[in-house]
């Protein structure tokens, strides 16, 4: 019962192998599962969160932004058994691309009299940064 501590599993809460965790339950994790979140370019994400449902991953998109240039961004989530982990990176692998996108940048605090001609920049924005984390506990309320 050491590793089962905490989940629900063969304490006296109520739940078998052939019955549904009920409200306010904990679902126990009988195999190993990552929680993958996916940072990716606004325009990648309705594409991506197709393709991932496409192959029968769930998933939360949020909106975020941030990063050098601050633009929009999309957050996907989702919960990946350990076993398809690679297959979930791999989608993301193929619908999240990096592109090159100019931009100008913003002038400095200048003093009265000084000038500056900003030139225009030319950066790579877009791919993915995902983060795989282990899963302890999760419950559907």
């Amino acid at each position: 019962m050491g590793s089962q501590a905490g989940n629900g599993v063969g304490r006296g809460h109520g739940w078998s192998p052939g019955r549904r965790a009920g409200r306010g339950h904990a679902w126990p994790i009988l195999r190993p599962v990552k929680l993958l979140f996916a940072i990716v370019h606004a325009e990648d994400a309705g594409v991506l969160v197709d393709a991932l449902l496409d192959k029968e991953f769930r998933t939360t998109r949020l909106q975020s932004s941030g990063g050098f240039l601050k633009q929009s961004n999309a957050t996907i989530v989702l919960a990946v058994e350990d076993a398809k982990v690679e297959e979930a990176i791999g989608i993301i692998r193929e619908n999240c691309h990096s592109r090159s996108q100019v931009v100008n940048p913003m002038p400095p605090i200048m003093e009265p009299g000084e000038f500056f001609m900003p030139f225009p920049l030319e950066v790579e924005v877009g791919g993915a940064t995902v983060f795989v984390l282990p899963i302890e506990r999760f419950e559907r309320i």
